[in-house]
């Protein structure tokens, strides 16, 4: 799993509610594409015109927010069926990090397990950021539709420098600074495991009855 730290990357609005997992990622892409190729398929009912060609009016298709690798997000982001899919996928097109005021339960979950970072604000707060995003696409403005994420720091800076501060659980957190899963995180700590079951052993043998 790849590593987040420090994400300063430009930032697209997608303020929709209800986001359901069957937009991010339709359920027969998942059986008929690889997890690598999943990129082209994130948004499908969204992102193409009924004739294959791209739909200037998607979101991530607009020049000031093209390639962007962080995405804020309305209310219930990605809620819906169960897919890590529709982490796969956001991953796929390019994004590292979901900025919204609440999310499907599952899809907040995989994000941590495959190295992306969803942040939780309260819905004020994201609605002020998609405004700046906004109006940094604006013509005359001084400054792009970027956000710099500090994950060590819990900090999202905006477009016009404000520094909001963000919560995220200490063990989720360690595991995206190092870009270690869960199952990996444990294995780096097998040293202290086996310690502390070497002195369990020893306190209650009765436990640990012979082979």
């Amino acid at each position: 799993m790849k590593a987040f730290t420090v994400l300063d990357a430009k930032a697209a609005p997608l303020m929709r509610q209800d986001v359901n997992t069957d937009i991010i990622i339709p359920i027969h892409r998942l059986r008929d594409v690889a997890q690598a190729e999943l990129g082209p398929y994130a948004f499908e009912p969204w992102r193409y015109l009924p004739d294959g060609s791209e739909n200037p009016d998607f979101f991530l298709h607009q020049p000031a927010y093209r390639g962007a690798e962080i995405v804020v997000a309305d209310s219930n982001f990605a809620c819906g069926s169960s897919r890590e899919g529709a982490v796969w996928a956001m991953m796929g097109m390019g994004v590292r990090c979901v900025i919204a005021p609440s999310f499907g339960p599952i899809f907040f979950n995989n994000c941590f397990q495959n190295g992306v970072l969803p942040i939780q604000l309260p819905r004020s707060e994201v609605l002020a950021i998609a405004g700046e995003l906004e109006a940094a696409t604006r013509p005359g403005s001084n400054s792009e539709p970027r956000l710099a994420v500090d994950l060590e720091a819990r900090t999202v800076t905006t477009p016009s420098g404000r520094r909001i501060t963000f919560q995220v659980d200490g063990i989720r957190r360690e595991s995206l600074l190092k870009g270690l899963n869960e199952v990996e995180l444990t294995l780096a700590r097998e040293a202290e495991i086996a310690a502390h079951q070497t002195k369990a052993r020893a306190a209650t043998p009765w436990l640990y009855p012979a082979a």
